[in-house]
């Protein structure tokens, strides 16, 4: 049986992200699903996976359902398919942040960059006067990114407001195109820059993961596989699993990766 994984997340405020954590395990664990929700006072953030008709009774109830009272309206997820089961077990943690940056300005739920859909990445991408950055981890580049992006070089997430304030500059850098896995670390990261006094900040819209969806392949500017938080490993063009379980990441190592 085809496995369906959901990943998503959403800004939103959740003072009450502390009982929200029992209601929404027991929810999660009725619908036999597996793999990581994180909850936060600023949102929540995961990836699941289980039988398709329970994959969307729990994208239903996040969106419609009584536990969110209707908060989460405007979630970003994205769903793909596994041939097995890709996590060992549910877990739902309590978390300061649902992507940790550590800087109380970079607030997405104020102010954001601006969403570029995967159809217009690849001409803003291409305009000489663009940086194109990627924002994820050093080893998440080095199995793939778009052509022509700065690698910031870090190796959590946390560290990337210090390769900012190192590196870029809003009187040079005038206009900048972020990217990250699903979207998330660039709502943090592009909310950061506007905080910082940078006049243009563009984020792809649902990430690397959307543009492998929706891009084909021909006209594809993303070399190499997209990392992803499970078993699966890595992704390729139409969200297909790449299957690399010869790179050394483990539990451990997504573990310690989880910014996304």
């Amino acid at each position: 049986m085809i496995t369906k994984v959901a990943a998503f997340y959403q800004f939103a405020a959740l003072p009450d992200y502390r009982e929200l954590r029992e209601p929404l395990r027991a929810f999660c664990a009725d619908l036999w699903l597996k793999g990581s929700v994180l909850l936060a006072g600023e949102g929540i953030n995961g990836t699941i996976a289980g039988a398709p008709e329970a994959i969307d009774a729990f994208a239903h109830e996040l969106a419609h359902g009584v536990l969110f009272g209707g908060r989460l309206d405007n979630l970003e997820l994205k769903f793909s398919t596994a041939e097995a089961m890709p996590f060992g077990r549910l877990k739902v943690r309590l978390k300061k942040e649902i992507v940790t940056l550590g800087d109380e300005a970079a607030d997405p739920t104020r102010q954001v960059g601006t969403y570029i859909d995967a159809s217009e990445w690849n001409a803003l991408i291409a305009a000489p006067d663009t940086l194109v950055l990627d924002t994820r981890n050093a080893f998440e580049v080095a199995m793939g990114t778009f052509e022509g992006a700065v690698d910031p070089d870090i190796k959590s997430f946390g560290q990337f407001k210090e390769f900012a304030a190192e590196k870029l500059d809003p009187a040079k850098h005038r206009k900048i195109a972020m990217f990250c896995t699903g979207g998330i670390r660039c709502e943090k990261a592009s909310a950061h820059l506007l905080a910082r006094g940078f006049a243009e900040v563009y984020h792809l819209k649902g990430g690397i993961l959307k543009y492998l969806e929706a891009v084909p392949e021909a006209q594809s500017r993303w070399r190499g596989e997209c990392f992803v938080f499970d078993e699966r490993v890595a992704l390729g063009h139409g969200l297909r699993e790449h299957g690399l379980q010869q790179i050394g990441l483990r539990e451990r190592d997504k573990d310690a990766a989880r910014d996304e």
